[in-house]
């Protein structure tokens, strides 16, 4: 039923739910797998110093491309093809773009990632993915 399939995760339990169901649904259907981590983009209040906002990225890109290797690990002992995508910038805007030049068939996405503060303070990730996907979206609780 699909064959490709895009799942969202950064390291929080439900994008680690979210993993498993789209690892069960990628052997079911002998689906591609591909995993992406949005590495945020940083507002620094005025007045913080910090020696290298470089070496705050480089951090940010380290832990996601980790975190992404892990998965196509575990994903590929399991045999399934799976490649891994880490991006910048706004995540749900990110997970859209790469589902749609993809051609993914179906997204899967955590319900939460960072918490419920973040969540209300910047807009639910998983519900603008849902909203504005051109694929279906499966969002995990």
């Amino acid at each position: 039923m699909f064959n490709k399939i895009l799942v969202a995760i950064d390291g929080s339990d439900m994008s680690n739910k979210a993993f498993e169901t789209a690892l069960n649904l990628a052997k079911e259907n002998q689906s591609k797998l591909s995993l992406i981590n949005v590495g945020k983009s940083l507002s620094i209040p005025q007045g913080m110093v910090i020696d290298s906002i470089d070496e705050v990225y480089d951090s940010m890109r380290k832990e996601g491309e980790e975190l992404l290797n892990r998965g196509k690990w575990m994903a590929e002992s399991q045999g399934i093809q799976a490649d891994i995508h880490y991006v910048e910038g706004d995540p749900a805007t990110q997970i859209i773009k790469l589902a749609k030049d993809g051609l993914f068939q179906l997204i899967v996405i955590g319900s939460r990632g960072l918490g419920p503060f973040k969540e209300m303070m910047l807009g639910s990730v998983s519900h603008r993915v849902s909203q504005l996907s051109h694929c279906p979206v499966l969002i995990i609780k």
